[in-house]
């Protein structure tokens, strides 16, 4: 013989136990507690503060022209054939330099919610990056890359949050479970607006090179201030480091930085002997300026290494763009000089595309 249960004495029993969890004291206590932080950290008008990578950019990429120098003869020359959404290709040659090889062929295409960049040069060395935006604060990045040769592979999945007041990420490099256990290195970071002038953040790094090998870690931490025309920053690394920088705006057209990097023997933080190498006692302070004139656009830097370096921006027509570059090291007494000649083909619909597309949302970069 079947029992049937009233609906109505479901639902009583049902919303009894929901008022349990949602009502009771602790937990109203909490709801409490953060309702009356959210309040206080609004009221504050925080900005957001960037990224712990991007704690000096003002100075390292800006200003500084460490990953824009280069050596021998290049060729650049890219054509866009839309604008919303983005997508271009390039082809790069190079001669004499260093570090780039002869021919890289690149295509990128991107919307407000897809970013897509990939490269591969004459030895079939591929790279590629894919961006989604998974909502308006929540970003994932992956990275691969693969070159002929073993070891050359790396996999790199991320994700960043971006909230009002702070940004967090987590990165993996290599990450694998196949071995019987987790390898790989991951790292986590967390900036903090905690006024409006002043951020706080750290930075941890977790690894295991194998399972046969135990894990190693390590943390950093971050701290930066924004004047009204100046921003200073400073880094306590996890090796026994430390690394500040300054940056300000002399005038409308002129930005100057200075960054100093020391290494400490001894101080290593967070278990990271193993992880970064025994300590160092050694220094180095860069300082850089940045000229920027209606067409052009120059850079020059010297560090107390003895490096001295320039770099020269000039777009000679619309869609032409003429660079130079050198570098003097006075201490090896060796010098570098770099040409480079950039071409940018675009057609009558691509640019009124572009005219159209200003007030659009950006791509995931």
């Amino acid at each position: 013989m079947s029992t049937t249960i009233p609906v109505n004495n479901l639902s009583e029993k049902e919303n009894a136990a929901l008022d349990f969890f949602s009502q009771n004291a602790v937990v109203s206590t909490l709801r409490d507690t953060y309702l009356s932080f959210s309040a206080r950290r609004e009221a504050l008008g925080l900005s957001n503060p960037g990224t712990v990578d991007n704690i000096a950019k003002e100075v390292q990429r800006d200003v500084f022209l460490n990953n824009l120098t280069f050596s021998g003869l290049r060729a650049d020359l890219t054509k866009a054939f839309s604008v919303a959404p983005l997508f271009q290709v390039s082809h790069a040659f190079s001669q004499g330099s260093q570090g780039l090889p002869p021919y890289t062929f690149a295509a990128l295409y991107g919307s407000p919610q897809v970013f897509l960049q990939a490269n591969i040069d004459n030895d079939l060395a591929l790279s590629g990056r894919f961006n989604y935006r998974l909502s308006t604060n929540m970003i994932t990045k992956t990275s691969i890359q693969l070159a002929p040769g073993p070891g050359q592979a790396m996999f790199s999945p991320e994700i960043d949050y971006t909230g009002s007041d702070f940004s967090a990420s987590i990165k993996s490099m290599n990450p694998s479970f196949l071995d019987g256990g987790l390898t790989g290195i991951f790292i986590g970071s967390y900036l903090q607006s905690v006024t409006p002038r002043l951020s706080l953040g750290l930075e941890a790094v977790w690894q295991r090179a194998a399972v046969g090998y135990g894990p190693e870690h390590a943390v950093s931490y971050a701290a930066r201030y924004k004047g009204d025309d100046w921003i200073a920053s400073a880094q306590l690394l996890a090796q026994g480091g430390v690394q500040t920088s300054y940056w300000r705006r002399l005038t409308d057209k002129v930005e100057a930085g200075v960054d100093a990097n020391l290494q400490f023997a001894g101080l290593g933080l967070g278990g990271a002997g193993g992880m970064m190498g025994g300590g160092r006692k050694e220094g180095v302070a860069t300082l850089g300026a940045k000229y920027d004139f209606r067409a052009s656009s120059f850079r020059a830097q010297v560090d107390s290494q003895g490096k001295l370096g320039c770099l020269l921006e000039k777009r000679v027509a619309p869609p032409v763009q003429v660079t130079f570059a050198g570098e003097l090291d006075h201490v090896k007494n060796t010098a570098k000089i770099g040409l480079a000649v950039s071409i940018e083909a675009a057609g009558d619909e691509v640019m009124e595309q572009q005219e159209k597309a200003n007030s659009a949302p950006p791509p995931p970069f």
